[in-house]
């Protein structure tokens, strides 16, 4: 099993930044990917950026592009989302996810195999 621990949502005003952790621990492999979706209210989950863990390959919605950084420490078992430039429309529950990845699309949400809890981000304008 793996457990999934977010951190660093909060309220902050547009144009600010904020930057999420996600504390990975349990059996975790080097062949994971690991992900970070949002859930606004009323809306599907959606993904925001994705990043390999044996290669730091990245992928990033477009809505994020140029804005957000994915990033991780492997002694640390941590994946950190680096978001700035933020508008109210980020505003969301950002989830931190993982799953074996051996090729292919980081971008469903189904794939994921473990999920963090979520933490909320608020960005007021």
């Amino acid at each position: 099993q793996v457990q999934l621990v977010e951190s660093g949502g909060g309220l902050v005003r547009a144009g600010g930044s904020l930057r999420l952790s996600c504390a990975a621990s349990g059996r975790t492999s080097s062949s994971f990917a690991m992900g970070w979706f949002r859930q606004a209210p009323g809306k599907e989950r959606e993904f925001v950026a994705a990043i390999t863990w044996s290669d730091d390959n990245t992928d990033y919605a477009d809505s994020v592009k140029g804005r957000f950084t994915i990033s991780k420490n492997n002694a640390e078992n941590t994946v950190y989302l680096q978001m700035n430039s933020l508008k109210p429309e980020d505003t969301a529950v950002y989830y931190c996810a993982a799953k074996f990845y051996y090729g292919g699309p980081l971008i469903h949400p189904y794939q994921y195999n473990y999920w963090g809890q979520g933490t909320q981000v608020t960005v007021s304008s």
